[in-house]
């Protein structure tokens, strides 16, 4: 393990030791007080909603012994002779820099993914993999932005490789986040439609997720899924200047999948690799985690793991909970829990999989954000993929979601089998008095309209 001293976030950080050994090493950091276990280097940040520098003394109540704060006007030094104070200038950009030297430390595989969805499903899959063989550090749940993936690295130990996640609403946020990761690996999942109503279109999505190469190694590896079009667009003018691997199903590339069989409870296929012919099988169902099993594979043998353990990592792949996770209540009926997010791709994707079920199938759906303009459009496409997939019962919950309900209704979904309303607790006593045993519930909508609630109503039916 490389070591971390208070003298080198002082010196990297351009930051004043008020108080303390600079010698001292700094092992674990953590920026939430609750969390603080003995000896833990607190970070102090001010958000939003609260300021986490005035909790300085709860983290040393609790056993911090190093503070790094941007704010120390009501601190008394005295109270706290056995304690380290760090000084900078923002807490956040110190975090940030904190976990640029520790990546500097490292001479290990680091695999960064970034995509307008798919990003935390595609890490869990190369984990999945990668952890067959090494000992991987991995990004948890989606802590993908300025915050959450300095803190992923500042976790490194004895690790052989770390995978890290990068997500971005604005333009520049990934390219601050892969000078800090500086990756040997890059993997773009795909350019969709999530954030579109900020970054005002798919082009702009596209220029945001290339920022990751700034800070790929110069003998460093891009992977890209081939199918997606705008990835497909640029491949020509990518493989000029980096050297690009491409997985796709429907267009020629480096690692194929097909001989495709799906149902409920997940796929079987074939991934072609050059002249080498692989059967796999995946425990989820969407068209989505076989490229996931794509790109498993493809870094696998990037990283000299041998077949039969990479087939083992794909068979054996673990979702991030709210992640397409499959429930079944009292009742005996079967929820697919997908809350965690949505955008139009992974909505798609999700009613495609409830489709191929002879059950009853109802669907859940909320609201899809920060599509701005295009709202409405996409919103519309939904109501056309719920008449396509045979869905039985439609229900929406949210404002933008009547668009889905409009569409439905205008291709021809009968309307005694469609419900809306405005926020998820709406929900409750029509669904305790509609559902019964064999049916398959989607629920699926932005984070933001908790439907993960909503699931967890239904667990007790």
């Amino acid at each position: 393990m490389h070591r971390i001293y208070v003298e080198d976030i002082v010196r990297e950080c351009n930051g004043e030791l008020i108080i303390g050994d600079p010698k001292k090493e700094c092992i674990d950091f953590c920026k939430d007080t609750r969390l603080i276990k003995e000896n833990d280097v607190y970070i102090g940040i001010k958000g939003e909603n609260f300021d986490g520098n005035k909790f300085y003394d709860k983290a040393f109540d609790n056993g911090a012994s190093v503070c790094i704060l941007d704010n120390i006007e009501d601190i008394d030094i005295n109270k706290y002779k056995d304690k380290t104070i760090i000084k900078v200038e923002d807490s956040i950009i110190a975090l940030g820099k904190i976990a640029a030297y520790k990546r500097s430390l490292y001479n290990i595989p680091v695999i960064a993914v970034t995509g307008s969805v798919g990003k935390t499903s595609t890490k869990d899959m190369i984990a999945s993999v990668l952890e067959t063989k090494y000992n991987v550090l991995k990004t948890k749940g989606n802590l993908n932005n300025n915050i959450g993936m300095p803190l992923t690295i500042l976790e490194l130990k004895d690790h052989d490789c770390m995978i890290v996640e990068m997500g971005m609403n604005h333009l520049n946020e990934i390219s601050y986040l892969t000078k800090i990761a500086k990756p040997t690996i890059a993997v773009i999942t795909n350019i969709g439609t999530a954030h579109i109503g900020i970054l005002g279109s798919r082009e702009n999505i596209l220029k945001a997720k290339l920022e990751i190469l700034e800070g790929l190694d110069k003998n460093g590896v891009l992977f890209i899924n081939n199918d997606n079009d705008l990835l497909h667009e640029v491949y020509d003018k990518l493989k000029n200047k980096y050297k690009v691997k491409t997985i796709g199903i429907d267009n020629a590339s480096d690692y194929i999948a097909y001989n495709i069989k799906e149902d409920i409870t997940g796929s079987i296929f074939t991934i072609k690799d050059n002249d080498i012919e692989e059967n796999m099988q995946v425990n989820v169902a969407t068209r989505p985690f076989i490229y996931n099993s794509l790109m498993g594979y493809a870094i696998g043998k990037e990283l000299n793991i041998e077949n039969d353990l990479i087939k083992k990592g794909i068979s054996n792949l673990k979702l991030t909970a709210h992640r397409l996770e499959k429930k079944t209540n009292k009742r005996g009926v079967t929820i697919i829990d997908d809350t965690y997010n949505a955008s139009y791709d992974s909505m798609k994707s999700a009613l495609e999989l409830l489709g191929k079920s002879n059950n009853r199938k109802i669907a859940i759906l909320g609201d899809m954000l920060e599509l701005g303009e295009y709202s409405e459009e996409i919103h519309r496409k939904i109501g056309e993929d719920v008449v396509n997939n045979n869905i039985d019962i439609l229900i929406t919950v949210g404002n933008f979601s009547l668009y889905i309900k409009d569409e439905a209704l205008k291709k021809g979904f009968n309307k005694y089998n469609i419900y809306s309303f405005e926020k998820q607790e709406d929900t409750y006593n029509l669904l305790n008095n509609i559902l019964k045993e064999g049916d398959l519930v989607l629920v699926k909508g932005s984070h933001a309209i908790n439907l993960d609630k909503l699931v967890e109503e239904m667990m007790n039916f």
